[in-house]
């Protein structure tokens, strides 16, 4: 049973930074899909960002690209997310995903995992 823990959140006005933090226990070969997402109140959960966690393979929603960087430490069990330049925009409730399958299904979309985190919250002000 996968288990996922945010943490990192917290206030930054626009143009700063934050390090979100994903720990992860209960992991196994099979859950080789990790992923963080996003969701704004009101709105839909958004896809942000990929990672293969054997590879290391990384893949980024396109409008964040340029200020994301996604990465795992195999040694601390945790995944983080690298947010640069925040706007506005990027408030919502930051969470980390994990996949059951290592195929099959859409590696970009919130249907295609199966653990979910708590969420940790980033609010950017003007």
């Amino acid at each position: 049973q996968v288990q996922l823990v945010e943490s990192g959140g917290g206030l930054v006005q626009a143009g700063d930074s934050l390090r979100l933090s994903c720990a992860i226990s209960g992991r196994t070969f099979s859950n080789d899909n990790m992923a963080w997402f996003r969701q704004a109140p009101g709105k839909d959960r958004e896809f942000v960002a990929r990672i293969s966690w054997s590879a290391g393979s990384t893949y980024y929603a396109d409008s964040m690209k340029g200020r994301l960087t996604i990465s795992r430490d195999n040694t601390k069990n945790t995944m983080y997310l690298q947010m640069n330049s925040l706007k506005p925009e990027d408030t919502a409730l930051y969470y980390c995903a994990a996949a059951r399958r290592l195929y099959g299904m859409s590696l970009t979309s919130r249907n295609g995992y199966d653990y979910w985190g708590q969420g940790t919250q980033v609010i950017v002000s003007s």
